[in-house]
């Protein structure tokens, strides 16, 4: 298999200089605007371009594959959300097979920058609200994938095994996980005919804040799914604090049942992730591992699952 070629700053120089020179937006010097990784470490797929753009390279074929889906999805989404979607500016191949988008940039910071407020909160409902009206149908032919839920239950088992892990170094309280009981967890399977498009990967970093709390855009689709909504919902939690996430998803007109899992799905992933890290195993740096159990693991007002009704009717 030929080795992918690593992007350097010369080459995106390059790329974007012919870029903004084809579509008549250079003007920052003879030797193109600045560019600059979005991220210190990793492979670099991300860059800034001056101040109004970022370029994403996909440094494989399968990202490449994302990537071109993920345009495709943009364009269907956009319609039905009330906050901003990234547009691209060009698009093409900056190596063989392998694809690039220039992407105007969605002014603000991200949710690990600024607090969200309440009317940001607001805001997370219209993007829950927005992605549940988009035909599900519709985003399958555009090559998005429909996922199984997962387990809440064997999640919960290797929890459980993590946080006498995270116990033993002093990193949390494991009898915590009790809250979450085996029945429990049986309680709050998905269930059937409750899938929905979900970005898969709402964290703090995806979503664009302003310095007034409001959520602006919603970044990198490249992980969406047709499947369970509390994927979502967890997702939030990590990013915002669970009191935030549940209020954002009961304003989106869901119930105590998806709220309460993404809000379970959280926590346990939160623990996994954490004893993986501290094991050696992922890249993820400890202190966001750690300030994402810290948001998954807020207390909000009803926590303890005694009956779901199979009418729909919820009791907490």
């Amino acid at each position: 298999m030929t080795q992918a070629p690593t992007p350097t700053a010369d080459t995106v120089r390059r790329l974007v200089r012919s870029l903004l020179k084809e579509s008549a937006e250079s003007a920052e010097g003879t030797s193109g605007p600045d560019v600059r990784p979005v991220t210190e470490t990793g492979e670099h797929s991300s860059w800034w371009v001056g101040t109004r753009h970022v370029l994403r390279l996909a440094p494989d074929r399968e990202a490449a594959a994302r990537q071109r889906r993920e345009l495709r999805l943009r364009d269907l989404v956009r319609p039905h959300l009330p906050v901003a979607v990234p547009t691209s500016v060009a698009h093409g191949e900056w190596a063989p097979g392998l694809t690039y988008t220039l992407d105007t940039k969605v002014p603000g910071g991200t949710a690990e920058e600024h607090d969200v407020s309440a009317v940001g909160e607001a805001d997370l409902a219209g993007l829950l609200t927005g992605l549940r009206e988009v035909p599900a149908r519709q985003a399958e032919t555009l090559g998005v994938p429909r996922i199984a839920p997962r387990s809440l239950e064997a999640l919960r088992r290797m929890a459980v095994h993590a946080a006498e892990r995270l116990g033993a170094a002093d990193e949390f309280d494991p009898a915590r996980m009790s809250q979450l009981t085996a029945p429990a967890a049986a309680q709050l399977a998905a269930q059937p005919g409750t899938s929905v498009l979900v970005h898969h990967d709402l964290r703090g970093e995806h979503l664009v804040v302003s310095a007034d709390g409001r959520v602006r855009g919603v970044l990198d689709w490249t992980a969406a799914a047709v499947g369970d909504p509390a994927e979502d919902i967890a997702s939030l939690a990590l990013a915002v604090g669970s009191p935030a996430a549940v209020r954002a998803a009961t304003l989106a007109g869901y119930g105590a049942r998806p709220c309460l899992r993404g809000l379970w799905l959280a926590r346990c992933d939160t623990v996994i992730r954490l004893t993986d890290r501290l094991d050696g195993r992922g890249t993820c740096s400890p202190t966001l591992l750690r300030a994402q159990l810290r948001r998954a693991w807020e207390a909000i007002l009803l926590e303890r699952v005694t009956e779901l009704r199979e009418d729909g009717e919820e009791e907490l």
